[in-house]
């Protein structure tokens, strides 16, 4: 890992035609980061991500972004359709499209660096099975290999374990930090649940109407913290080793 930056945000606005969603944004991503991007539903979560993956194009300010990098995009499986026929290895397929050359045709390479994605995501055994037939969990896992079998420097993912139980959502979240560590890629990942990432980010940037900012985990577990951003009583408590957010009960209530 190193300090290059891959992306940064220089007092950006970003928006649709004159709809303001997100302003004033200041963002500095670096490679090897572990960055969780929190807030309300509706409040500009997955803009900012297609912003980041250079899909969307500042309404003002500056977005630079290293040219050589490479980004592993997971999107939320509701976006994918069910009703087309893909098994899981046509899907994770997909995130070889970029390296096909001007033939588009699909080379031994190709197809060992979809097996090796399936198998580095716990769902090779999966690989003949329709997309449409797996559980939420499941479904997850091959997402995230069609972005690994990409080569990618960053995953970035949204919204990664929405809809799933709690057990299901610590099973991604940990995958997602196991790959973090082992092949030392950058993530960047937004939700709205602060529990599910809490214990897995590096980074938390907290996104709403008034201040955009990134703030250290260390910074967001201190007493009071959590209680002033969200103008509400909650504080960080660890039990067993993990972290959980819980509401404090105050004086006259």
């Amino acid at each position: 890992m190193t300090n290059e930056t891959i992306v940064s945000f220089n007092n950006v606005r970003l928006g649709y035609g004159r709809t303001v969603v997100l302003d004033d944004l200041n963002l500095v991503v670096k490679r090897g980061d572990f960055l969780g991007i929190i807030g309300p539903n509706g409040i500009g979560k997955t803009t900012l991500l297609k912003a980041i993956l250079g899909l969307v194009r500042p309404l003002s300010g500056e977005i630079v972004t290293d040219y050589r990098v490479r980004f592993g995009y997971v999107m939320q499986r509701q976006s994918l359709d069910d009703i087309f026929p893909f098994t899981a290895w046509e899907v994770a397929l997909m995130g070889r499209y970029g390296h096909l050359g001007p033939l588009k045709r699909i080379r031994s390479a190709d197809r060992d660096r979809v097996e090796q994605s399936l198998r580095e995501a716990g769902v090779l055994d999966l690989r003949r099975k329709l997309f449409r037939d797996l559980s939420g969990g499941q479904k997850q896992r091959v997402l995230i290999a069609r972005a690994l079998a990409s080569d990618p420097d960053v995953l970035v993912l949204d919204e990664p374990t929405s809809d799933l139980d709690v057990k299901g959502g610590e099973q991604v979240m940990d995958l997602i930090d196991a790959i973090h560590r082992s092949k030392s890629l950058g993530v960047v990942l937004v939700s709205h649940l602060l529990d599910v990432v809490l214990n897995h980010v590096r980074q938390i940037m907290f996104l709403n109407h008034e201040e955009n900012r990134i703030f250290p985990i260390e910074k967001v577990a201190e007493p009071g913290f959590l209680s002033h951003v969200y103008d509400f009583p909650l504080e960080v408590v660890e039990v067993c080793g993990k972290r959980f957010v819980m509401r404090m009960e105050t004086n006259g209530q």
